[in-house]
């Protein structure tokens, strides 16, 4: 079953690997949606604040992503743009190493897991790999990163995925709303409203 259009706006309390807050506002944008969002953490004593701006297309495939970064060590700003085919420009560098991937996923954010489940649609049973362009919290490094979905069951509204990042040895059975967003993320949020 598809998931419904996303609601005005989705928030995330942080828990267990760090402490914080994220806010996202939904809008609907050239045939996609802007993702508009911004994120606080406390987080093995260091603080930042990540601000998001992530479009993308009907499919949910990410086209482009501006993030701004503020942090003990300073403000910056990363612009990520995708040409819908697997490549990628990192501050108008081609990027070579991401190339396959056709999501966003930010360190600082719940709700960018939601971009693979929309876009892949996977069945009871279903998985799929998910290569993301991953981009870090605390000094916007971008790295790519193995990820698979596995969706594992349906109990409306809500569906649950079992989650893997090989890179970081992690595993988890993420819980997502009629919306296709995460409700529980075990260790990482927990949805607030």
């Amino acid at each position: 079953m598809p998931f419904l259009a996303p609601p005005s706006t989705a928030a995330w309390a942080h828990q267990d690997a760090r402490t914080g807050f994220e806010v996202v506002y939904f809008q609907v944008h050239d045939e996609g949606h802007l993702l508009i969002g911004s994120t606080t953490a406390l987080q093995q004593g260091r603080t930042w604040i990540v601000d998001y701006e992530i479009r993308v297309d009907a499919s949910w495939m990410t086209h482009s992503a501006r993030v701004t970064g503020r942090s003990s060590t300073g403000l910056c700003t990363l612009v990520l743009e995708h040409d819908g085919h697997g490549r990628w420009q990192v501050d108008g560098a081609r990027a070579p190493d991401l190339d396959g991937c056709l999501d966003i996923d930010l360190e600082s954010s719940a709700m960018t897991n939601a971009l693979p489940v929309h876009r892949l649609d996977l069945e009871i049973g279903g998985r799929s790999a998910a290569p993301a362009a991953y981009v870090r919290a605390d000094h916007l490094g971008v790295e790519r990163l193995e990820q698979e979905y596995i969706r594992t069951s349906s109990e409306q509204p809500q569906q649950q995925y079992n989650y893997a990042a090989p890179a970081f040895d992690f595993t988890s059975q993420l819980v997502y709303d009629e919306y296709g967003l995460v409700v529980r993320y075990p260790g990482i949020a927990v949805r607030a409203t």
